[in-house]
């Protein structure tokens, strides 16, 4: 199997709450919410970088469409990446976060590598570092 990621699908519990933070309060664009005259088929889409998209699925209907029991959330099971290219970006990204609605659990500062990171939850609780690594260069 080669290694290739093309979608990420986030649970959620209210998915109009989660598009809502994520079109309205970061800015992200998508046509909003698709699939609803389908059971368990309402679901947003969100276009990454070329390739990439990012998903919110309700949770019930995720475990109705895998066939598994709902599970408690986990707060450390999965942390998405934001790398920006400098602090002042950091900085700014977890402003515009924090003014969507989202908790900060960590507000950015240096880190022992050489970086610059912080971390919120969105308000599934989901987590998010917005870094800058000065190794990388990210690009539009």
């Amino acid at each position: 199997m080669k290694p290739r990621v093309t979608v990420i699908t986030l649970g959620v519990d209210d998915l109009a709450k989660a598009v809502a933070f994520y079109r309205d309060g970061l800015g992200w664009p998508t046509q909003g919410i698709i699939g609803k005259e389908f059971a368990h088929g309402a679901i947003a889409f969100f276009d990454l970088q070329p390739g990439l998209q990012f998903a919110l699925w309700a949770r019930n209907d995720i475990a109705y469409d895998a066939g598994l029991a709902k599970a408690p959330h986990s707060s450390t099971e999965l942390i998405l990446g934001h790398n920006v290219n400098s602090t002042q970006d950091v900085d700014a990204a977890m402003t515009r976060a924090r003014q969507a609605g989202a908790k900060i659990i960590k507000n950015a500062g240096k880190t022992f590598w050489g970086g610059y990171d912080g971390y919120f939850a969105d308000p599934d609780g989901h987590v998010w570092e917005v870094l800058w690594n000065p190794q990388l260069k990210v690009t539009n």
